[in-house]
């Protein structure tokens, strides 16, 4: 299917994308349920193991994007296994308040990509990039840094749904209520700020710089969503079983993700495109909003 004459267009793109994902939610769950270790770790080899759908689609087609939704659809799934894991009949008041947060964020990021993407006709320029620089073979390069690092970053981020979901008592508490608000507002927070790019980016001239709305504030505003979303399940996890507080790595570890890869990646090549870039650099901070110099 890498030849450009037999890639299909957007529909049959997008049918063959949930053709792969179903496979992947397969392989999950069949982890989730046959891995001999504990819960927690079963989900961490279950997500891992599903990326084996991705990879092979990758493979067929030459292209690494397919993996983009990955981030976003399978964690949903591991929260629906460990739910099952519970010992109370009914969904207690802090499952329902995680299950919404996670499902809002998931609903809400996979919307956002099916929206931007145009098919298997386009691939994400960090994955090109890397294939074309990087001195290993395409397929090395799409199986590690494109897929299975990042899939392990996403796994270590799920660990508090098990101690959140499968563990404590019924009580919802004061850090249930805080983790809901931070999970609504950090997914809020990425919502407003994608949608505000996305205008931004119809109308934009050559060069030009997005320095309004959240961005005006930050440079980054989507990520700050996505890492306090992450920061949610930890809190979430804290209130269930605070002797499980050890799971914020996961938090911890997304937040390195995109302090040290994502966001000097994008900055440079924004340094590199766009000429007011660096001044706009030298006045809005990166993650943290702050009113702008």
């Amino acid at each position: 299917m890498s030849n450009q004459s037999s890639i299909p267009g957007r529909a049959g793109s997008l049918a063959y994308i949930v053709g792969v994902y179903v496979v992947a939610i397969g392989l999950a769950w069949a982890g989730f349920e046959l891995a001999p270790c504990p819960p927690h770790w079963a989900v961490f080899a279950g997500l891992l193991l599903s990326v084996a759908a991705t990879f092979a689609a990758a493979l067929h087609t030459g292209n690494g994007s397919v993996f983009d939704a990955w981030w976003s659809v399978l964690p949903p799934v591991a929260a629906l296994w460990l739910t099952g894991l519970s010992e109370h009949a009914d969904l207690t008041a802090r499952q329902v308040a995680v299950h919404t947060v996670v499902w809002f964020w998931a609903v809400r990021l996979t919307a956002n990509w099916a929206r931007g993407w145009t098919g298997l006709d386009h691939e994400d320029w960090r994955y090109v990039d890397m294939v074309e620089k990087w001195p290993l073979p395409a397929w090395l390069v799409r199986l590690v840094p494109v897929m299975l690092i990042p899939a392990v970053f996403v796994a270590a981020g799920c660990l508090p749904l098990y101690p959140a979901l499968a563990l404590g008592d019924v009580g919802f508490g004061f850090l249930d209520a805080l983790a809901l608000a931070v999970g609504l507002g950090a997914t809020s927070l990425e919502l407003v700020a994608d949608e505000q790019m996305r205008v931004f980016a119809a109308r934009k001239q050559p060069g030009e710089v997005m320095q309004e709305g959240l961005w005006r504030w930050s440079r980054h505003p989507n990520y700050l969503g996505e890492i306090l979303f992450w920061v949610s399940l930890w809190i979430f996890a804290l209130s269930a079983a605070p002797g499980w507080w050890w799971t914020g790595i996961g938090a911890l570890a997304i937040l390195g993700l995109f302090v040290f890869a994502s966001i000097p990646l994008l900055d440079d090549r924004s340094r590199e495109r766009r000429p007011a870039f660096e001044e706009y650099a030298a006045r809005t901070p990166a993650l943290i909003p702050r009113r702008p110099r």
